[in-house]
């Protein structure tokens, strides 16, 4: 999928990226795309001593762009996985006080070095499966401690990924232990504490609210999107997953990059998406484990939004980070065209994440980071036979990984 310069998101019928047959692709040494083009238009004299790899009739694509995970955790929760198999929800689960306050228990026992440990496996297996940036988020620890502690563990994958890693601070993901039947006084606390010490040691480029039923309220999100506003950290929202929550609205009130969820989006949402820049990003994984409604991907597009994909790895409702997945539920449950819905899971994602200048695209002048895939009959084939190998090879920055 190759874009021109200053192409940084696609909306609507834009997605759907037509490929170049027969292309070529050469890349500088310091690992850059200088040129790339239709093979009937490379003249041989052009090559000269330049290295020639072949991709032996597979096709080349943008490294995944996966702007929405949680991988850093403690532990599983397998044991939900079987409440949820007897037929217990997310929310009767979240009320037993399991969900993510079970991940937060956990999280304050482990050490940083076992958590950086962990989740540096997980993002190595992520990228061995195609993702060549991702965003990861805190939302496990809910005191000021375990936040700061999640939060230098990301900063510390950043500097150790052979990706780029954008990091979101996500306090408001649930109320805390100790808060419990007193959410004004947490929202407070991280209000006046949390969200100072984050910026104080600028730990995070975004900030995150769970903004929907049984979470937070607008008001509530509206005061912390605007105390991070001081600070200068920007906006990207968990939206309308269990109701139509007005988090899209207010989302979109305060500039956030994206949206995200929004398996619960009507009509209202859409048109308040299409008069803004906001990415409507979803996350069709957890749609898949959890057994909820899919977002109205399909309906976004045909309205002209930017979509974006993205995989919502975390340990309670999507436990994976197999992009090539999300391709394919993104094809198969939410009727995306196998084109549209990977440029929502490049171009676009790497849009939610700030990174659409660089990543998320082949296109002249950006690090060479893509897939060689195997032999294929169709882009089609790729989302279809989703489980059948697919890369034969996987560049980063031009290097051979």
């Amino acid at each position: 999928m190759a874009v021109g310069q200053g192409v940084e998101r696609l909306a609507g019928a834009a997605m759907a990226v037509p490929p170049i047959k027969k292309a070529w692709l050469r890349i500088a040494d310091d690992g850059t795309v200088t040129d790339f083009g239709r093979e009937a238009d490379l003249m041989v004299s052009e090559i000269g001593n330049e290295k020639v790899v072949d991709a032996c009739h597979g096709m080349v694509i943008p490294t995944f762009c996966d702007s929405h995970t949680h991988i850093i955790y403690a532990g599983s929760r397998d044991g939900e996985f079987l409440d949820k198999i007897n037929g217990l929800s997310y929310e009767e689960i979240a009320r037993r006080g399991g969900g993510i306050l079970n991940s937060a228990d956990r999280l304050a026992r482990a050490s940083e070095d076992e958590l950086f440990e962990a989740a540096r496996d997980r993002a190595v297996d992520m990228i061995a499966k195609g993702t060549g940036a991702m965003e990861i988020k805190s939302g496990y620890g809910l005191t000021t401690e375990s936040e700061l502690k999640m939060l230098r563990v990301a900063a510390r994958l950043r500097e150790a990924l052979p990706v780029p890693v954008r990091i979101t601070f996500l306090g408001a993901h649930a109320v805390g232990r100790e808060y419990a039947g007193r959410q004004a006084d947490y929202v407070k606390m991280l209000i006046d504490e949390m969200l100072p010490a984050v910026a104080a040691q600028g730990l995070a480029q975004y900030v995150d609210v769970f903004c929907d039923e049984g979470f937070f309220t607008v008001d509530e999100t509206d005061r912390i999107l605007t105390a991070a506003a001081r600070y200068g950290i920007k906006p990207k929202i968990h939206a309308n997953e269990l109701a139509c929550s007005g988090g899209v609205q207010v989302g979109i009130a305060h500039g956030a990059l994206s949206v995200d969820h929004l398996e619960r989006m009507g009509q209202a949402e859409i048109e308040a998406l299409a008069a803004s820049e906001t990415i409507a990003t979803m996350l069709p994984g957890a749609s898949f484990f959890l057994g909820m409604p899919y977002a109205p991907a399909r309906a976004a597009v045909d309205a002209g939004l930017p979509v974006a994909l993205a995989s919502d790895f975390n340990p309670g409702s999507s436990p994976s980070g197999d992009m090539r997945f999300v391709w394919a539920l993104g094809c198969i449950k939410m009727k995306l065209r196998p084109d549209e819905a990977l440029t929502a899971c490049t171009l676009n994602g790497a849009a939610a994440m700030g990174l659409s200048a660089t990543h998320g695209a082949i296109r002249k002048g950006a690090p060479a980071s893509f897939i060689i895939t195997r032999p294929v009959p169709s882009l089609a084939y790729i989302p279809y036979a989703y489980t059948t190998p697919w890369i034969q090879a996987m560049y980063l920055n031009g290097k051979n990984c």
